[in-house]
């Protein structure tokens, strides 16, 4: 019988399978990590929040700010009619999102102009960007 040396190749391969478990252990520390601007429902007061613009960090070389930071405002308030009252003519883009049983549906014509929409659906919070 002849025997197979796997030379470096096994030790390489036992590392790499050393440094996914290490890296996958880290991955999932049980650490806070969270802040204020990421907790779920609430809002970060934008003078809080770091801008690296603000901060002196040079711009990517060919980058143009067309808009200040936060430039475009969220609609955080929503409000809805039935789809048999809405002013949309038929074949309106949208964008819909159905969660647990209850739709709506948010046209991209006014999504143009404000990109983002804090809402709730279903229980849940959500954000609609575009």
């Amino acid at each position: 019988m002849t025997k197979v040396d796997d030379g470096p190749s096994s030790y390489l391969l036992a590392a790499l399978f050393g440094a996914l478990v290490l890296l996958t252990a880290w991955a999932f520390t049980t650490g806070d990590f969270t802040d204020r601007a990421s907790s779920p429902g609430v809002r970060a007061d934008p003078n809080e929040v770091y801008d690296p613009v603000a901060a002196g960090e040079a711009l990517p070389e060919g980058f143009r700010q067309l808009l200040p930071r936060d430039g475009i405002a969220p609609v955080y308030d929503p409000t809805f009619v039935p789809a048999n009252q809405s002013p949309w003519v038929a074949g309106t883009e949208v964008i819909g999102v159905t969660i647990n049983g209850e739709s709506k549906a948010y046209p991209v014509s006014f999504l143009n102009g404000r990109e983002l929409v804090v809402d709730e659906l279903g229980g849940e919070p959500i954000l609609v960007s575009w």
